[in-house]
């Protein structure tokens, strides 16, 4: 080192050039920070897009979530619980006695509640848009009720012990009858038409289902291609959820199959944890999108730097 920098107080030529090193590197790393926080904003927005888009697909084509705004199904459900319905159930296997189904009611059944219309653009769009990702209620002509009796099936009640029979067996309802309701308050004898379905809420005094419309066309009974799915699980509150399995008690009075060769529908399970999981498929749909993204991220960077290297 030259003696006459050092009493001069002078840096030696070789620190003021690692100096610059120095802050050079610095520079060159905060501007590559920059750019990828501009680059993830950038695609953040596309990222959302194709998560929304996911979203709709699976509640289309998968499950679906649905709020249940009334007693007519108590206690098997409660107002308020929030259950998960697989639409693919009745495409792969058969609809079955005790299965608990969402169907569409319109242009036949009335609404067992009102609903209040959202009221203002923006309060109907937000809504429309919640209700398409299964964040808010859904519309007043979707029914959750029972399924007692399959086509072709004959439908009574009540034999000589106050239970309704179907082909002439007898279902013993106390596992899942709301406490101290009969099975029927009032009698009906219907033979199922083909294609349609006869069914009852768990609440029998609190619910209008079939029985309450045994004059209209069908004599009270719902269409198959009405139905959306099999609800299979309560996913909200947390202290409520629970699978909704078929009571055994079909199978006990030898009612465990459908219509033609019996097959079982395949129960799904679902992952809660906040009060959002009504919205899983918007969940799901993010949990597909952005892990592709970032492992699509991890290779353009591997890529780079095996640029660099050469």
């Amino acid at each position: 080192m030259d003696e006459r920098e050092i009493a001069a107080g002078r840096e030696p030529a070789t620190g003021r050039a690692s100096t610059v090193e120095s802050k050079e590197s610095d520079t060159g790393d905060a501007r590559r920070n920059r750019g990828k926080e501009r680059s993830f904003w950038r695609e953040l927005p596309v990222l959302v897009v194709l998560a929304l888009g996911l979203a709709l697909l699976i509640k289309t084509f998968l499950v679906q979530a649905f709020y249940i705004p009334s007693e007519s199904m108590e206690n098997t459900l409660v107002p308020g619980d929030r259950v998960l319905v697989n639409k693919l159930s009745y495409r792969l296997g058969e609809i079955q006695r005790g299965d608990v189904i969402v169907f569409n009611g319109a242009d036949s059944w009335e609404s067992e509640v009102d609903l209040a219309p959202p009221s203002g653009s923006v309060q109907k769009l937000l809504h429309r848009v919640g209700e398409l990702f299964g964040f808010s209620t859904v519309g007043e002509k979707d029914f959750i009720k029972r399924v007692i009796g399959l086509p072709g099936d004959h439908v009574v009640c009540c034999d000589k012990q106050n239970r309704v029979t179907v082909n002439g067996k007898a279902i013993t309802e106390g596992g899942y009858l709301h406490p101290g309701d009969p099975p029927s308050a009032m009698s009906f004898d219907i033979r199922v038409p083909a294609d349609r379905l006869w069914v009852m809420g768990d609440h029998r005094s609190a619910s209008a289902d079939s029985r309450s419309h045994l004059g209209d066309p069908g004599g009270g009974t719902i269409p198959v291609d009405h139905v959306v799915g099999r609800a299979f699980v309560i996913v909200w509150p947390l202290n409520r959820v629970d699978l909704l399995t078929r009571p055994g008690a079909y199978g006990d009075a030898g009612l465990a199959g459908g219509p033609a060769a019996p097959r079982d529908s395949t129960v799904s399970t679902a992952t809660v944890g906040s009060p959002l999981t009504d919205a899983v498929p918007v969940l799901a749909g993010a949990g597909v999108v952005f892990p592709l993204a970032g492992l699509r991220r991890g290779v353009q960077r591997r890529r780079r730097r095996s640029r660099a290297g050469r």
